[in-house]
């Protein structure tokens, strides 16, 4: 028996996870940050069972905005071409700082939430570089110390999960298909599984398909185009187009929006992936610029940009759903989500399938993510797959993630 003034020594520093298969039961935290660096959503999951036969149980889930200077430091930081590492290094501090204080405080409110047993943080992605831009390798990079948030919290951290698919000839993204399969899977009709971030990625779960079968892939932009336009145009006073009231005032310019449509990302042939350094603050600077020449005002712009991820997604399942027998449903997530003029374009475009948002599917769709991160956490320490290599392009199925011990206590 381990007396009250010694502290037991751990028998290795990956203890407290090593028999994690020997039990049925584990609460996880999934942490999200997205590209469009708006807030941090964060999870606490309960799973019962291993791997992909597991269920879960939602404990509590939290939106926590960013700092508007640390997402300043994030969106510059992603946008530049050149920087010192030094500024790297103290903005991976600094998430991780604001990571573990989420964490802690979100357990403090749930009884007996200290017993969280791992924390899947998926960090923030500051550069995304497909295998086509990277000369046949995809290049990321996702900020936010593991090593701070494990110090902090005690608890271990399953981090940079994309890296390993990368390194297996992957995309390193999408990453949610698995969990997709596994939440959403029907043999009753096919799915898309449309998640509206930063970019816009869907995942299409043909009726009765095994993980096998699945096809994931970005399809362009999703909200930040649209936030990237409300911001310049309304001078910093707005982060977002609110529940896309300014573009339902406005007028989509067919003109320009044919010719954004006519960017080479959307031909090319799934996987694909793609980033803010494609379609960031640069590009809609220049939607902007090119909609003025035409005479379009702040509302049509704000249009324009809502109809260039609505079309850009339908083109998507033209080209490459219809051949897999298209979609009866679309079950959307993400803040894209909440943006009533995107939604009523999607129902537009995307008829007669069924659109609507993941919480009528059961899930909150601002949860998904964070919920997927805590199961893949799970995955890993399970020492199960979490990629989809039929997603990324992967040469292979391979565990994910690098995992930071927490404290010795």
């Amino acid at each position: 028996m381990t007396s009250a003034t010694t502290t037991r020594r751990p028998a290795d520093g990956l203890e407290a996870v090593r028999g994690w298969t020997a039990r049925s039961r584990h609460r996880v935290a999934g942490l999200m940050t997205g590209t469009s660096a708006d807030g941090l959503d964060l999870a606490l999951v309960d799973f019962v069972g291993l791997g992909l036969e597991s269920s879960h149980e939602m404990v509590a889930y939290r939106e926590t905005p960013l700092d508007a200077a640390l997402r300043r430091e994030i969106l510059a930081v992603a946008a530049a071409e050149t920087l010192a590492p030094e500024r790297l290094l103290r903005l991976d501090v600094a998430l991780g700082e604001y990571y573990a204080a989420a964490v802690l405080e979100l357990a403090a409110t749930i009884p007996d939430g200290g017993r969280i047993e791992a924390i899947g943080l998926h960090g923030q992605t500051v550069r995304h570089v497909p295998r086509e831009d990277g000369g046949g390798t995809a290049l990321t990079l996702q900020l936010g110390s593991a090593a701070v948030l494990a110090e902090r919290t005690g608890i271990p951290v399953v981090s940079n999960f994309r890296i390993r698919d990368t390194a297996a000839g992957g995309e390193g993204a999408p990453l949610v298909p698995i969990v997709d399969w596994w939440l959403f899977r029907s043999d009753a009709e096919s799915r898309a599984l449309l998640n509206l971030g930063g970019m816009a990625n869907l995942t299409h779960l043909p009726r009765g398909a095994g993980l096998d079968a699945v096809l994931a892939f970005d399809t362009g932009p999703g909200n930040a185009v649209i936030d990237a336009v409300a911001e310049i145009t309304s001078h910093g006073r707005e982060r977002h187009d609110p529940e896309g009231r300014g573009a339902g005032a406005g007028r989509a310019s067919e003109a320009l929006l044919a010719e954004l449509l006519d960017d080479p990302f959307f031909a090319r042939t799934p996987p694909r992936s793609t980033g803010r350094e494609r379609f960031g603050a640069a590009y809609a600077q220049r939607l902007i610029g090119r909609g003025e020449a035409l005479g379009l005002g702040r509302e049509d712009l704000l249009a324009t940009a809502t109809e260039l991820t609505a079309a850009s997604i339908a083109d998507a399942a033209r080209r490459f759903l219809a051949s897999r027998g298209g979609a009866d449903a679309w079950i959307v997530s993400g803040g894209g989500a909440h943006n009533r003029s995107l939604m009523a374009a999607l129902e537009r475009r995307l008829a007669p399938a069924r659109v609507e948002r993941a919480a009528g599917a059961g899930v909150p769709s601002d949860a998904k993510e964070a919920l997927a991160f805590a199961f893949l956490a799970h995955l890993t320490l399970c020492g199960r797959a979490g990629n989809v290599p039929t997603a990324t392009g992967a040469a292979h199925a391979v565990v994910l993630g690098q995992i930071t011990p927490g404290g010795l206590s």
